[in-house]
């Protein structure tokens, strides 16, 4: 099994990197660090010192100073789950989950999951189903079907679901064919476009201006990483979207915040004018939702020549699937973890992992693939397009091996990781959260701005 350091240089390697940085970095703690059967503290590690890495690289091409980055396996993993960690005013997040949302079984005996946070997703599932809210109305109604037919029924009426594949089922799925051909971060020049210059300032990506189009942990944890080694990151919500306030609170840190109705020409025309100015464009709308707004890369690109587009999507941008919408939970299904976690329990049906692995690490290898890129347009030019997709990261982490005993280690509560966590103001209250697991030398990673509540500043750059 590799170890941290040679993952870590393997992802290093692919993108360009100068083997001589890594001479820097220390990587701390082993597996098991949670329980589960998968590798998840190396993945949480070796993505959160990619981050860290590609910020001390740009420091350097600043300044011409190097910088130690170390991180500790059991922090990052505490961070790719800090949602569960964080207090508002000393009170636990409320219920992560809606009321129906879950494990169902199915009329031919198998297992589907689904996603009903959002108001809209929850009620279209009931429309499919033609049942009530509630979870046993919800479950009669689904023993009149068979799993696959449910799960490409409910697809097409908007609804968000899985159904619990093994791992062979996922492999011989024409989608998962398409992902061993994608890179773990596809990096591709779009566009001609003069170097940027590095802004002035005394942090990593101080000056820069970051636009983040997300919801739902992934694309959010990219922007927040961006701004703990200083990017104005600026969030950019719609007015008449649901959001989850809880994770809105964990994932704005550093961010400002404004509202942009896409929907309407005056929203998009302020949408326009901020990429003009920005100097990364970091996305997870469902595929081609934003193209079809007018903010394709190509067109982002043609509105900010050497902008870096950073775009998210759920099972990646080929195959069958790739414009199909999904969250870690049930990517998480659809690829054989539920099921592969579940055998390795000795229970039937799907058991998740220990945290939302897939979102939390494929958003740091966002933050990691906007800095690769957009350090590469300080040395060379052009336009940059970054892709990953939960489904890709998958494939990675199940890559990386499995640990026989690893479901026996305990779970870690939160009187146990006291010194990993801060205090701060915000716009909701006083935080305690978890602090960033990456620690570099130079340059320590902060945020210095508050969580604010959605739209809280004007859509213009300060």
């Amino acid at each position: 099994m590799k170890t941290s350091r040679e993952i870590l240089s393997h992802i290093w390697a692919a993108s360009g990197g100068d083997p001589a940085l890594l001479d820097a970095v220390t990587l701390t703690g082993t597996e098991p660090v949670l329980p589960s059967s998968f590798r998840v503290g190396t993945a949480a590690q070796v993505a959160v010192a990619a981050a860290g890495l590609a910020a001390a690289q740009i420091w350097q091409m600043r300044t011409g100073e190097t910088q130690n980055v170390a991180v500790d396996m059991r922090h990052a993993a505490i961070e790719c789950r800090s949602e569960r960690y964080l207090r508002v005013d000393d009170k636990p997040p409320p219920p992560a989950w809606d009321a129906i949302a879950g494990v169902y079984k199915t009329g031919d005996g198998r297992f589907v999951r689904l996603h009903t946070n959002f108001p809209h997703h929850r009620d279209n599932v009931c429309k499919v189903l033609g049942c009530k809210p509630e979870r046993d109305d919800v479950q009669r109604a689904l023993m009149q079907w068979k799993a696959e037919n449910f799960e490409t029924t409910a697809y097409a009426g908007g609804c968000v679901v899985s159904m619990m594949r093994s791992r062979d089922e996922w492999m011989a799925h024409p989608q998962a064919q398409a992902l061993e051909k994608l890179p773990l971060v596809q990096i591709d020049r779009i566009g001609d476009a003069e170097p940027r210059p590095w802004p002035a300032g005394d942090r990593p990506l101080a000056g820069l201006r970051v636009l983040d189009l997300s919801r739902v942990i992934a694309g959010p944890v990219a922007g927040r990483t961006l701004a703990a080694h200083g990017a104005n990151v600026m969030l950019i919500a719609s007015p008449n979207l649901p959001a989850i306030p809880w994770l809105t609170i964990d994932t704005g840190r550093g961010k400002l915040s404004s509202f942009a109705d896409l929907a309407t020409e005056e929203g998009r025309a302020a949408l326009r004018g901020l990429i003009a100015k920005a100097d990364i464009f970091s996305q997870g709308y469902r595929p081609q939702g934003l193209a079809e707004l007018g903010f394709s890369p190509l067109e982002a690109a043609r509105l900010s020549p050497g902008i870096v587009y950073v775009c998210l999507s759920a099972y990646g941008s080929s195959g069958p699937w790739a414009g199909r919408r999904g969250f870690d939970s049930l990517v998480q299904t659809s690829t054989g973890f539920n099921h592969a976690e579940g055998q390795a329990a000795g229970v039937e049906g799907p058991k998740e992992l220990p945290m939302q692995i897939l979102d939390h690490v494929t958003g740091y290898l966002m933050a990691y693939g906007a800095m690769i890129a957009r350090a590469r347009q300080a040395r060379e030019g052009g336009s940059w397009h970054v892709q990953v997709s939960l489904a890709r990261t998958g494939q990675w982490l199940w890559n990386l091996g499995r640990l026989p005993n690893g479901l026996a280690t305990t779970d870690v509560n939160r009187a146990e990781i006291i010194s990993l966590l801060e205090e701060s103001e915000s716009g909701f209250g006083k935080l305690s959260v978890v602090r960033h697991s990456a620690i570099l030398s130079k340059t320590p990673a902060f945020w210095a701005r508050p969580s604010v509540p959605l739209g809280a500043h004007p859509p213009q750059w300060p």
